[in-house]
């Protein structure tokens, strides 16, 4: 399993190094180069006062293109590897960039210090680079809910759905999801001008996230101290998230830590009424975020350990 190595190599290098300041400032980053195709694609395709109907495909043709050109370009890449353990080594370093175990570790923990110290300031402006909502009305326990809800969904769409599609496909396969995450990010929100535009990216993105999301809910439940009770806690509650897929690792962790989460939050000036996660159990702590990211380490433990006998197989 060449791919599983690859993956390992590519996790090895971001643990090791995450992605340097001094390297984003002379290549920038191969989302950044994503999300600037898609950008000029959204100015060129997406005409303000276009039929809905004009809008969806023009959003099809953008997803397209982009998922396209990156796994196309992926897969020369990959065809060009030496045979044997250079692919593993080499391919390994060119789907670095991809993986982000260490970036979303230390995230959470820029929300969870501050929060820690009583540094509510510090901790509100922390969350909100990770979050959309408006975090200038959180208190403690809800800065600690964004920031824990934040860690559960993106260890499942940032770390282990690109491990997974790369273990399968290899660059190509880390390459088209990270595009279709890119994709989803920008242009996949029900806002008038990206309702219909955004209307594929947002579908396949559900798609391809939807066996990470279940596993990363295992990996959580798995490595929890009451398994059978994080597994029952899953089955019951995931479906209420609005999200297909954010329910599964958003429930393993509320069960897991005992806290509940997702429910009422604010955007601007609207107020999402969402239901809770685990509702019945109090409201996350600053010491919950840190047992939380005490969680994520386990569980990414589990998961490396889970790709190495891939690779050895």
């Amino acid at each position: 399993m060449t791919f599983a190595a690859m993956m390992l190599v590519a996790i090895g290098c971001d643990l090791m190094f995450g992605w340097p300041n001094w390297l984003y400032a002379a290549i920038g980053h191969p989302v950044t180069w994503i999300g600037a195709l898609i950008k000029a694609l959204d100015g060129a395709l997406n005409r303000d006062g276009a039929a809905d109907l004009s809008r969806r495909i023009a959003g099809v043709i953008t997803a397209g293109i982009v998922i396209g050109l990156t796994a196309g370009l992926a897969h020369v890449a990959q065809a060009l590897l030496p045979a044997g353990w250079p692919s593993a080594l080499l391919g390994g370093i060119l789907a670095w960039p991809l993986v982000a175990l260490r970036s979303m570790h230390a995230h959470v923990a820029a929300v969870a210090k501050p929060l820690q110290n009583n540094d509510l300031t510090a901790a509100r402006y922390a969350v909100s680079m990770i979050v959309g909502r408006d975090t200038t009305v959180l208190d403690e326990s809800g800065v600690a809910r964004a920031a824990m809800e934040s860690l559960a969904e993106n260890t499942s769409d940032g770390i282990v759905a690109p491990l997974f599609w790369g273990a399968i496909f290899g660059l190509p396969g880390i390459a088209a999801y990270k595009a279709i995450n890119t994709l989803d990010s920008m242009i996949g929100h029900r806002t008038p001008r990206f309702e219909a535009f955004g209307w594929a990216s947002a579908r396949i993105d559900d798609l391809v996230n939807l066996p990470a999301s279940r596993l990363t809910g295992a990996l959580f439940a798995l490595t929890s101290a009451r398994p059978v009770h994080a597994f029952k806690i899953i089955w019951r509650d995931a479906g209420l998230h609005r999200s297909p897929n954010a329910g599964w690792p958003e429930a393993a962790m509320a069960a897991a830590l005992n806290v509940r989460l997702s429910g009422p939050r604010v955007y601007a000036n609207r107020i999402a009424q969402e239901p809770w996660v685990n509702a019945g159990a109090p409201d996350p702590t600053a010491n919950d975020l840190q047992r939380g990211l005490a969680l994520y380490a386990r569980a990414m433990f589990v998961l490396i350990c889970g790709l190495a006998v891939l690779a050895l197989v």
